[in-house]
């Protein structure tokens, strides 16, 4: 049984993981392209989120902000889209869904190192030694586990890498990693169900006999672990992590590619009703030769996953109760380097966020003509984070209590983004 752990889980985070992540969701559901959600299927869904994470701090100037004419504006050019305002010109397809989207162009947060800026963006709070703080995941796991009582498979999920962990709430929220493929360290193990079947039937003995002796708790916990380890791998609803099911079509459409089968990955996954979901794209820690590399590889593979995923939660009916957010540890600078790259910089730059009822097809704050400040009212990860927390029916006024004892805020008592709303 336990050689069934998953890619980048000790034996001991896979067990303590399943100890309390596997009561909550809603039934299995049948997978295809020919899927269409139902109004009544509509009422027992709640909220979700899908964190596109972009690992390395891609250059939002190049992307969603750009400078044309500016000594730091790069070499590509802005195109319209279907929202109040423009992108790069080789983001053609996800133009066509920014109506669905809103870009918040005035960002500005302090911390421009790759581990400080990655646990600042996902949890709303700066690195402390002292305390471990929960990431979007776990939070959006906890607060909504009531939400799914059916649930069998984890209700956070990481494709391509892992995430931040769960922090003080402890390992029942922690990722559960998978590659873009679906693989989980071959939960089957090869086992047909009757050869499965006989031994968990001697393993239940072996654990009755040792509950009966009453030697203490240990074997009653293990067994209810065992429990649900099983009920894991035999969930129907495993057949999400499935992308090679949908027709050949879709999977076109998403891109052959790790992040275009992580985001199907995703869409698959929100529909089964797991409510957090993040798809790592790393690769945008652009120091050197930058526009060749954002042109001809990092953004084809962005522009075809992300305008496929929102299309399709929209045409599902999912985009309503989803909430989409991209973004990196930071950005990269205005200023181009003397490699044609770009360094880090947290001062002024963009983050993406959609759905669950948030506007679209605006861009929210200003920075300046070249980009090297913001002009409007800045943003924070914690503002960011708290946006979210309203778009998906979590209270702001949510206090969680770490293992010292300590009152912690929801959001680290981040400001919602009021354009976001209005």
């Amino acid at each position: 049984m336990l050689n069934a752990i998953p890619r980048g889980m000790s034996r001991r985070h896979f067990l303590s993981h399943l100890a309390g992540a596997s009561a909550m969701t809603i039934p299995a559901l049948t997978f295809g392209h020919s899927l269409r959600v139902h109004a009544a299927d509509l009422k027992k869904r709640r909220k979700s989120a899908i964190l596109l994470w972009m690992s390395g701090g891609p250059s939002t100037m190049d992307i969603w902000d750009l400078k044309p004419g500016a000594s730091t504006g790069g070499e590509f050019q802005p195109i319209g889209t279907t929202g109040d305002l423009q992108i790069c010109e080789h983001m053609p397809k996800t133009a066509q869904v920014m109506d669905k989207l809103a870009v918040i162009r005035s960002m500005s947060t302090r911390e421009a190192d790759h581990n400080r800026g990655r646990y600042y963006m996902h949890t709303g709070y700066v690195p402390n030694p002292n305390i471990e703080h929960p990431s979007y995941g776990a939070v959006i796991a906890h607060e909504t586990m009531n939400q799914r009582p059916d649930l069998e498979i984890p209700p956070f999920i990481s494709v391509g890498g892992g995430s931040e962990g769960p922090g003080f709430l402890g390992m029942a929220w922690a990722p559960f990693v998978v590659s873009s493929t679906g693989q989980v360290r071959n939960l089957e193990m090869g086992l047909d169900d009757k050869r499965l079947l006989d031994r968990m039937s001697a393993l239940d003995m072996i654990e009755n006999n040792f509950i009966g002796e009453k030697r203490g708790s240990s074997a009653d916990d293990h067994k209810k672990i065992l429990k649900k380890t099983l009920d894991l791998m035999t969930s129907k609803q495993m057949e999400a992590f499935k992308v090679t099911k949908e027709p050949a079509a879709v999977q076109e459409a998403y891109g052959n590619d790790g992040f275009g089968r992580g985001c199907l990955m995703a869409r698959r996954l929100v529909e089964a009703g797991v409510p957090f979901v993040e798809v790592d794209f790393g690769g945008w820690d652009n120091h050197a030769n930058i526009f060749p590399t954002l042109k001809n590889q990092k953004l084809p593979i962005m522009d075809r996953a992300i305008s496929s995923l929102v299309s399709d939660l929209d045409e599902r009916g999912l985009l309503q109760d989803t909430a989409i957010i991209w973004m990196g540890e930071f950005s990269r600078t205005p200023r181009i380097n003397g490699t044609t790259g770009r360094d880090h910089w947290a001062r002024s730059w963009s983050v993406v966020v959609g759905g669950a009822g948030m506007n679209g097809g605006i861009a929210v704050g200003k920075t300046n003509e070249d980009g090297t400040s913001v002009e409007t009212e800045p943003y924070t990860s914690q503002d960011v984070m708290a946006s979210i927390c309203k778009a998906l029916g979590i209270s702001l006024e949510t206090t969680f209590t770490s293992r010292s004892g300590r009152p912690m805020k929801i959001a680290a008592g981040g400001k919602v983004i009021k354009e976001l709303f209005a």
